[in-house]
């Protein structure tokens, strides 16, 4: 089986729509086509399903309170799956419903939720959706802050948690994992034998979604970020790498959930020990400093890849503080880059040397499920005077929800440093459109956490006034930068312009030619969509 890679990934199976726009064997037309073509997937009882009602064979307006067809759908993958299916109603419904990380996506409500055991299940599971024309969600971890991202109001929620393959090949060169693992489980499993691969740093994010979109690690300086089989629409199972598929390779290394479903990664995996790191809460009388060592430790990343660094300026009960993190992939205290850091007035610190699998809990501590969340983001060129500005935008927002019960808003800083966008045009390069030149950049996140559905507007717009003041500085400065990151973008936001023009017409055509019908544009709505 050829892999799938990515900068310092691979990917090996993908659900597509179609190989080809010429390529339309497996795009059943009849109720008896579509279950020979289950049938030829292994699915043995497929003669038997019952035959849906004409009317259900219609495609429905997506302002139905539940789609015409997705009824049908759920019954279907009922007789295929038994138990694998959730019906509203039922305990294991509501547990999955509870599954999310935010409580918007908890409260949208799919026809059904559908757990496929493999490949061939979620090829099965999407020509059924695609049959009746039922809109569909894909699930890996659950999560992204808003409603609809991996969930689907009256659709089907194909939920990937099954696909929970882990294993380290002989040569110990790479890791076969499923889309269903959370991070924590991959660390876990990697941890006791001194390796890794790039991954998240929230031990509660699903494998999925995060390297889709990009994937940020406390290694990246060194190794890049995550992006570097799918099943296609029609149910085809293909393994994608730089050879056999370039330009579809090329799309899914930062263009989400556009062109299949991707059922398993194959790192790269690498040996890595204990690091040191952890959290230190320093006072807002310190921000000088603290905009100080993050503008030199931007500029002098090329020095010390090993290096990682957020920065997190907090609002929690009724005052600003600093919530930061420092990491270094190797077991040594107090690096010199990170010196001007650790000589800054601090409230609490747990630095200490430490593995992955314990720092990532530590940051899945500090962001637990239940929630309402938003989040925001925006891109600028290194600038200290700008770093003020934002801070002071933000602080100066913030005065006006203050009242909002069990507030948390925070101001997330971090570096894409040059070692990092040197990594990008590994293996044909991916599809965020950045340059080494384009370095050092700030990344900003505005993400704002509360419990009552009553302040959705407030924050809402408080986060939008802060983001859109922030580019509008940033602008005035000369400082702005087209890129959005995809994995901290608000559903308001257009991640795939962020990519340049160059960039966005190539995955547009790239989708084209791999789902000729757009089914993942238009029956899978959810999450960041490519437009023309």
């Amino acid at each position: 089986m050829q892999p799938f890679y990515f900068s310092n990934f691979m990917i090996s199976a993908v659900i597509l729509i179609a190989t080809s726009s010429a390529d339309t064997s497996h795009q059943p037309g009849t109720f008896g086509e579509f279950q020979k073509v289950l049938h030829g997937l292994g699915y043995k009882g497929a003669e038997r399903l019952p035959k849906p009602r004409p009317s259900m064979l219609l495609r429905s307006g997506s302002n139905s309170p539940q789609y015409q067809g997705c009824v049908e759908a759920c019954i279907s993958l009922t007789h295929l799956f038994g138990d694998l299916v959730s019906n509203p109603g039922s305990e294991s419904y509501a547990q999955q419903q509870s599954a999310y990380w935010s409580s918007q996506q908890a409260e949208t409500q799919p026809a059904c939720h559908v757990q496929p055991q493999n490949a061939q299940g979620v090829a099965a599971t999407l020509l059924t959706t695609t049959f009746f024309h039922c809109p569909f969600a894909v699930k890996s971890g659950g999560h992204a802050a808003f409603a609809g991202a991996s969930s689907i109001q009256g659709g089907v929620t194909i939920d990937l948690n099954n696909l929970r393959t882990l294993e380290v090949s002989r040569d110990k060169a790479t890791t076969y994992i499923g889309a269903g693992n959370r991070w924590g489980d991959v660390y876990r499993a990697l941890s006791p034998l001194n390796l890794t691969v790039i991954g998240g740093r929230d031990a509660g994010i699903g494998v999925g979604g995060l390297t889709l979109g990009g994937g940020i690690n406390f290694l990246s300086g060194r190794h890049g970020w995550a992006c570097d089989g799918v099943v296609l629409a029609t149910g085809n199972i293909v393994n994608v790498n730089e050879h056999s598929h370039p330009d579809l390779y090329f799309a899914l290394r930062g263009g989400g959930n556009n062109f299949g479903i991707v059922t398993r990664f194959d790192l790269e995996t690498f040996e890595q020990g204990p690091l040191w790191g952890g959290i230190k809460v320093h006072p807002m009388t310190v921000n000088a400093p603290i905009i100080n060592a993050f503008d030199n430790f931007a500029n002098n990343a090329s020095q010390d890849p090993d290096a990682a660094l957020i920065l997190t300026f907090d609002y929690i009960q009724g005052q600003f503080v600093w919530g930061n993190d420092y990491e270094y992939a190797k077991p040594v205290v107090n690096p010199p880059i990170f010196h001007e850091f650790m000589e800054i007035e601090n409230i609490s610190s747990t630095m200490r040397i430490a593995n992955l699998t314990d720092l990532t809990q530590e940051i899945r501590a500090g962001s637990p499920d239940g929630y309402r969340n938003t989040y925001s983001t925006a891109t600028f060129k290194n600038s200290r005077m700008l770093l003020s500005k934002v801070l002071e935008i933000f602080a100066s927002e913030i005065e006006d929800i203050k009242d909002v019960a069990d507030i948390l808003a925070s101001l997330v800083i971090q570096p894409i440093t040059k070692p990092m966008i040197s990594h990008f045009s590994k293996n044909g390069g991916n599809a965020l459109g950045l340059v080494e030149s384009d370095g050092p950049l700030i990344l900003m996140l505005v993400a704002f956490r509360w419990s009552s559905a009553d302040d959705d507007a407030r924050m809402y717009a408080t986060s939008d006034r802060i983001i859109d003041t922030s580019i509008a500085a940033a602008k005035e400065m000369h400082l702005d930068h087209r890129y959005i990151y995809q994995n901290y973008a608000s559903h308001r936001q257009d991640v795939f312009a962020g990519y340049g023009p160059v960039n966005h017409d190539r995955l547009v055509q790239i989708s084209r030619k791999y789902d000729p019908n757009q089914i993942f544009q238009t029956l899978q709505p959810g999450y960041f969509k490519l437009g023309d």
